[in-house]
């Protein structure tokens, strides 16, 4: 038996459906819409989720590409009972959301980094959200909320 844990709810996966691609698979079978589709081709960053806490392209994956893997998307980072997680709070009262395109993905990359380096610098930051356009913003005020959640996880 196929499987996979998605925002920590199990889904079996029909073997016809393995070279389907997951972020049509989330959205379409789903409805997690959460996860955008922008480029399709792994370009910009905006259908980015985490695989087993590492932040991947989903239009780049295949459904058998996370078999008996986990997979959070932005539907699956605040609290069950709806509370914010520190991240996606400090993207609001930073200002890091303008026409929200690109933030799931912002925030799954930089969950992905506190995953790994709690106190990053704005190097790393930058670093680490490169991968990821924001036509708004400017990045400046993503950096700065990615800096408020890591101060406001490690209390």
């Amino acid at each position: 038996m196929m499987q996979t844990t998605i925002n920590n709810k199990l889904y079996i996966i029909d073997e016809t459906l393995l070279e389907q691609s997951l972020v049509y698979y989330l959205r379409e079978e789903l409805g997690l819409t959460g996860t955008k589709i922008g480029c399709d081709i792994g370009v910009c960053g905006s259908c980015t989720v985490l695989v087993d806490m590492q932040a991947l392209r989903s239009c780049k994956l295949k459904l058998k590409d996370i078999i008996d893997k986990s997979v959070i998307t932005i539907e699956g980072v605040a609290a069950e009972d709806g509370s914010l997680h520190p991240l996606q709070q400090a993207f609001i009262d930073c200002g890091a959301i303008q026409c929200g395109f690109c933030t799931p993905g912002m925030v799954l990359f930089a969950l992905a980094l506190l995953h790994k380096n709690p106190a990053p610098s704005r190097a790393e930051i930058r670093a680490a959200i490169n991968a990821n356009l924001c036509r708004c913003t400017g990045y400046q005020q993503i950096i700065d909320a990615v800096q408020q959640a890591a101060k406001a996880m490690t209390r």
